[in-house]
């Protein structure tokens, strides 16, 4: 006999917004979440009313003082934010709800990962990544300095000094074992609890963590030869000795031809349905416990058209988190 679907099955969705851009090397991202509520409001919708909701207080007053450390620019500022949303995020996993994490700049995903960690410290946590970037700098390897292209490594208790070109100052140092340290535990992911998915646009020390860990990669090649669904089961398969998932969407993985709305946009991406889609069979899993969606940038933007379809995307998720839990 099929089991029918009550009320009391269906977690209870958490928006937690994080409205900070001091680890992007672009301004506009904090604007992001706003961008999306705007969407909203244009297609008619009441989904900022649907959910319950917070915002974890930012450190973008930051921007308008200097820079001190130039290989993780702002990483005091950072670290503050992200110990803030790792504690958001770690006391809305207990009241046994789901965060939908929507966010400026992608460093805030160390304080999700970390929030997750802290709320399942026995559990081992598989990460989705979709970006086109792998986000797999440290402050000895950044060409930048800009922390939104770190969280990985960072989670991953990574330094990669084997591929070192900077010389971090003693605060950076200091501030950066820190954050690898956030919650007590390093590292809270594995390379083999990671997926990537449309990454494309890497540097040469990131590619060397990648083939060294022998990391799982979906290209776009990939992705079209087998279409979304087939890369979301396979994506889902390979982590399945993961007991919980962390999803992190990234707009820039979609093609830059959709919109100019995002920070670092590359070219060669998915399309939006493709993106769409991919979110749909991916957030089916019973194992994902957190969404986050991260790098809209409405000054860049024209029409607002990135939020827009991260607005679609974003429902896609909340919709089969709210049907299959």
């Amino acid at each position: 006999m099929k089991s029918q679907k009550t009320t009391s099955m269906i977690k209870p969705i958490k928006l937690i917004e994080v409205k900070s851009e001091i680890g992007a090397g672009t301004r506009g991202a904090s604007m992001g979440v706003d961008a999306i509520k705007i969407a909203a409001l244009d297609f008619g919708s009441n989904f900022f009313k649907k959910f319950k909701g917070a915002e974890v207080q930012n450190e973008n007053h930051l921007l308008l003082e200097p820079v001190v450390n130039d290989y993780a620019k702002r990483i005091k500022g950072i670290f503050t934010l992200n110990e803030r949303l790792a504690k958001e995020i770690k006391e809305t996993l207990l009241k046994d709800e789901v965060p939908i994490v929507l966010a400026g700049d992608h460093s805030s995903a160390l304080g999700t990962i970390s929030g997750i960690k802290l709320a399942y410290p026995n559990k081992r946590v598989g990460v989705i990544w979709i970006d086109a970037h792998a986000d797999l700098h440290t402050p000895y390897t950044t060409p930048s300095g800009n922390m939104h292209g770190m969280p990985l490594a960072c989670v991953l208790g990574e330094d990669n000094k084997e591929r070192q070109q900077n010389k971090p100052d003693d605060e950076t140092i200091e501030y950066w074992e820190k954050l690898k340290h956030m919650g007590g535990v390093c590292p809270k992911i594995n390379y083999n609890d990671l997926v990537f998915i449309a990454l494309r646009d890497y540097e040469p020390q990131e590619e060397f963590l990648i083939k060294k860990n022998k990391v799982r990669v979906f290209n776009l090649q990939e992705i079209r030869k087998k279409a979304v669904e087939r890369v979301a089961i396979e994506s889902l398969n390979y982590l399945d000795h993961c007991d919980i998932i962390y999803v992190s969407f990234d707009v820039d993985s979609m093609d830059s031809r959709i919109s100019s709305g995002t920070g670092t946009p590359v070219p060669n991406g998915i399309t939006e349905k493709e993106a769409g889609n991919l979110i749909y069979y991916i957030m089916r899993s019973k194992k994902i416990v957190c969404f986050e969606m991260v790098e809209i940038n409405p000054t860049l933007d024209k029409e607002n058209l990135m939020a827009e379809n991260a607005f679609e995307i974003l429902q896609k998720a909340t919709n089969q988190l709210n049907n299959d839990f």
